[in-house]
């Protein structure tokens, strides 16, 4: 007899899409903004959006939100505060719920931090990548280092103090010692969490067609991840995920959940969300349609959903380990059962295969990735794709398991 699944705990992802300016890496669901957006409209869809999926998460807490882009920091804070306001007056949101709103360098100004603070947002993740101005050039970027340094500085004033820094490595025309000083750069805003992560040339992006010149060979790449690791470390930066570093109490919760194999709504163009049904015993995930103008047209209708798929029990064990396997705590294999609906004897052999491999230890009820085995994560949760291949389609590709941004994590395996 199968375990039963419990649905986990549920986030809320609000997905905003427009941008200044597509960057050239960019495979998210990004248009650039002709003129203003329609903001309000925009949040009006969202309402609607969340009502038309209400019956799925009847009577559930929201332990997170995350608003993501796109550049979520465009809209203005009344369009945030209106939306914050609107849902939790629809859904139970937990004390001390964490509340994060994607930024821009570049579309900080100055007074709105306050704002947003007084919205209800309690955490923000800059967008920052580099403060290279040459490198920032080439990324595509709209700000540069200074404007990077002054908007944390100005978030910082304005009271918020968990704050994440995406950081990239490995950039066109980098060397080990820019990737260094983008890092101490970094460090010396004294951020909460650090996401430190490798470009990746990703299909269908500009770089994919046209792979910019200077890219640093693999030695080279891994020789600065290794260093920027031990520098983060002597800093007080734990590394709880393949690319997340946080101080002690400061992991982000709403990409934990994701990494946990938990649920969360996802709504507005192109989101997508996982939910567990409890009465019926499936995992659903449901995605919208992606283009703003037509998300804007049917928002809170049958017809804004892109798609609805049932989460197969052969397909479920290569999903949680496409998360839980990035962790470097691992996962309870109890936490599998709860999450998965599987016992966990449904992953013994490949289980066997990566502890003999050296990239997994086990100590009969937890399992946790080795130091080896973060480094070839792709390859550990490669194992459990086997008898995914003779029971799914296409979409689930070992691709998907690639270097990801921990903030921008919840479109990696989904989107």
């Amino acid at each position: 007899m199968n375990p039963v699944l419990t649905p986990p705990p549920l986030s809320l992802y609000v997905h905003l899409p427009w941008c200044v300016r597509k960057c050239p890496y960019c495979d998210f669901n990004s248009h650039e903004a002709r003129g203003a957006a329609p903001f309000e409209p925009y949040v009006d869809a969202l309402l609607a959006d969340l009502d038309h999926d209400l019956p799925l998460v009847w009577g559930r807490t929201v332990h997170s939100v995350f608003f993501g882009g796109g550049t979520p920091s465009l809209f203005p804070s009344e369009a945030i505060d209106r939306f914050l306001q609107g849902a939790s007056g629809r859904l139970r949101f937990a004390p001390g719920c964490e509340i994060t709103l994607e930024t821009n360098p570049g579309t900080a100004e100055h007074g709105r931090f306050e704002a947003y603070r007084a919205a209800g947002v309690n955490r923000l993740s800059f967008g920052i990548q580099s403060f290279d101005d040459g490198c920032l050039r080439r990324l595509g970027r709209i700000h540069d280092g200074a404007e990077a340094e002054s908007a944390v500085k100005q978030a910082q004033d304005a009271g918020f103090d968990n704050l994440n820094l995406d950081l990239m490595y490995a950039l066109p025309g980098q060397d080990p010692a820019m990737a260094e000083r983008d890092l101490e750069r970094a460090l010396a805003l004294q951020p909460a969490h650090l996401s430190h992560y490798q470009l990746t040339l990703e299909p269908n992006t500009l770089f994919a067609a046209r792979p910019p010149a200077g890219l640093p060979d693999d030695d080279t790449a891994w020789d600065m991840q290794e260093r920027c690791q031990a520098r983060l470390a002597e800093a007080g930066y734990a590394q709880y995920e393949i690319s997340a570093y946080a101080r002690p109490g400061r992991q982000c919760a709403h990409n934990l959940n994701y990494w946990r194999y938990g649920d969360y709504l996802g709504i507005g163009a192109g989101a997508h969300g996982k939910l567990t049904l409890g009465a019926e015993q499936a995992i659903l995930r449901r995605w919208k349609v992606k283009h703003p103008a037509q998300y804007l047209a049917q928002a809170g209708r049958a017809e804004a959903v892109g798609g609805d798929e049932r989460v197969e029990p052969a397909r479920r064990p290569f999903e949680f380990m496409l998360n839980a396997l990035r962790l470097a705590e691992g996962f309870a294999l109890e936490l599998f059962e709860a999450r998965t609906g599987l016992p966990r004897a449904a992953i013994a052999p490949q289980l066997a295969e990566a502890v003999d491999a050296g990239w997994l230890e086990t100590d009969g009820a937890r399992v946790r990735p080795t130091e080896l085995g973060l480094r070839f994560a792709n390859d550990a949760i490669a194992l459990f794709l086997d008898d995914v291949a003779d029971n799914t389609s296409e979409r689930t590709r070992p691709g998907d398991t690639g270097a990801v941004s921990a903030e921008t994590v919840r479109r990696a395996g989904p989107d």
